[in-house]
């Protein structure tokens, strides 16, 4: 942790409150919101609205400042957390903002779970700002987030994708915003390369392995619902271990960190049941949820993290295996486009309303440490609350050869093309570690803070003309 940078005596900070996952679980939000506040504490005071479903501590008040000083070697942090069920609701935020008195609310995960908060803009935004962290959006361009990104003073995208969609809705009024690039980052310190003779790490893969040893291990690591495509993931491993030889197919495996059956997803022991009858494959599943120093020891374990989501707004298991020193493979979609470097005119392509996204493989420069995968099929899907997004499918042939070119490496080869993107990872100009994420999130709030003025004025929309399932929204500046 870099507590040095833009310190602050505890009495001189701002104080944020953030909403969004409990930063203490195992979601991909709780995980970088945890980045964030352990690196931006030296600079703010914290207290967050901790989302669970069916949290155990819900109406508590914890103060879990010492915890972050531990982390963080500070001594002066303050970190407070009200933890709930769900995200809050209007009375919740009116009780605290009277009680902790934050200079800004920070929102993290899909703004049309926080309409309840959007709907009361007017009285929040007359005494702070609201800053949203954008964490996934998709072309064709959501137009139905209009609202809720208006009501927004500051937006941040984690990939060049979501900042481009950004500024494509808000259009003209773009201009009148924050709208800046903060890709998640994580702890380059946890996830790492370790030493393969570490005594606990052998014991921990000999544990998963049963003992056996592997030539080549693909890993996946990622929930079980329908847009991550694991069946036609497993499909793809088949396709590639049917082009070996016995003897090399016994000596490879496929390791899956998730769950084997979520309502959300499928049941992945039937398809390995009725996919992978032959042991020559390998099939190893690892559903347990693990602590962050196992999940390095998986990356580890293999040789390659492999991710075909057919929409997707960053991919984290992307990023902590670039950090451990391992290629990927992955679907060109997304903000996964970002962790593979593709570039245009001899620089990492930036998106704009004439190149939106490297989906249609226009640019085949990328990262040596990626392998992509480019969708053949592009399908709009939908619901309710998203009415439509881009759904970009690769096929399972496609990503089997892909998987072959990184088996067909030698292991100081992939390890060399992994290391360069480890390295890529925690330079300044990819930025993917917490530390560097703390700075990006100092200096936009801090330049906020400078230039934002309360809204004393707003006036009604005519909200007939505003479809009940885009949002309540009720009210404009």
């Amino acid at each position: 942790m870099n507590s040095s940078f833009a310190y602050l005596p505890q009495n001189e900070r701002k104080k944020i409150m953030l909403i969004c996952d409990d930063i203490r679980v195992h979601s991909g939000v709780a995980t970088v919101a945890r980045e964030m506040v352990l690196n931006t504490a030296q600079h703010f005071n914290w207290v967050q609205i901790a989302g669970a479903i069916n949290h155990p501590e819900k109406g508590k008040k914890l103060d879990i400042s010492q915890d972050t000083n531990t982390n963080t070697g500070l001594t002066d942090s303050s970190v407070i957390m009200y933890p709930i069920d769900g995200y809050g609701d209007p009375n919740l935020v009116r009780q605290l903002i009277k009680l902790e008195k934050p200079d800004a609310i920070f929102l993290i995960t899909d703004p049309r779970y926080f309409m309840w908060l959007f709907q009361i803009e007017n009285e929040i935004r007359r005494k702070m700002p609201i800053v949203y962290l954008n964490i996934w959006d998709d072309y064709p361009a959501p137009m139905y987030n209009r609202p809720y990104y208006e009501a927004c003073d500051a937006l941040l995208g984690i990939s060049k994708q979501t900042v481009n969609i950004n500024k494509l809705v808000l259009g003209d009024k773009a201009k009148k915003k924050i709208i800046e690039y903060v890709p998640h980052g994580l702890n380059h310190d946890i996830f790492k390369p370790i030493d393969q003779n570490n005594p606990e790490f052998k014991a921990f893969k000999q544990q998963i392995f049963k003992g056996k040893e592997y030539d080549f291990v693909l890993f996946f690591n990622s929930r079980n619902i329908r847009r991550k495509q694991i069946p036609d993931t497993l499909l793809a491993y088949k396709y590639f271990v049917d082009t070996l030889s016995e003897e090399q197919a016994k000596r490879c495996a496929f390791l899956l960190h998730t769950d084997i059956v979520d309502d959300n997803g499928t049941d992945l022991a039937a398809v390995k049941e009725y996919f992978f009858e032959d042991e020559k494959y390998n099939i190893i599943f690892v559903p347990e949820k693990l602590d962050a120093a196992k999940m390095n020891f998986l990356y580890n374990m293999t040789d390659s993290q492999i991710l075909l989501t057919s929409n997707e707004g960053w991919g984290l298991a992307l990023t902590e295996a670039m950090l451990i020193g391992n290629p990927i493979i992955a679907n060109v979609t997304g903000g996964m486009q970002d962790q593979m470097r593709f570039v245009k005119d001899g620089k990492w392509v930036e998106f704009d309303a004439e190149f939106p996204s490297n989906h249609n493989g226009t640019l085949k420069e990328h990262g040596e440490w990626a392998f992509p995968v480019y969708p053949t099929n592009r399908s709009i899907q939908g619901s309710p609350i998203t009415p439509y997004i881009w759904d970009d499918r690769c096929t399972a042939e496609d990503a089997a050869k892909q998987i072959k070119a990184v088996y067909s490496l030698s292991k100081d080869e992939r390890k060399a093309k992994g290391m360069k993107g480890r390295e890529w990872a925690l330079s300044d100009e990819a930025g993917f570690t917490g530390e560097k994420m703390g700075q990006k999130i100092i200096r936009v709030l801090d330049n906020l803070f400078l230039t934002w003025k309360p809204r004393e004025k707003f006036e009604l929309l005519n909200t007939k003309n505003i479809e009940k399932r885009v949002l309540n929204h009720k009210l404009r500046y």
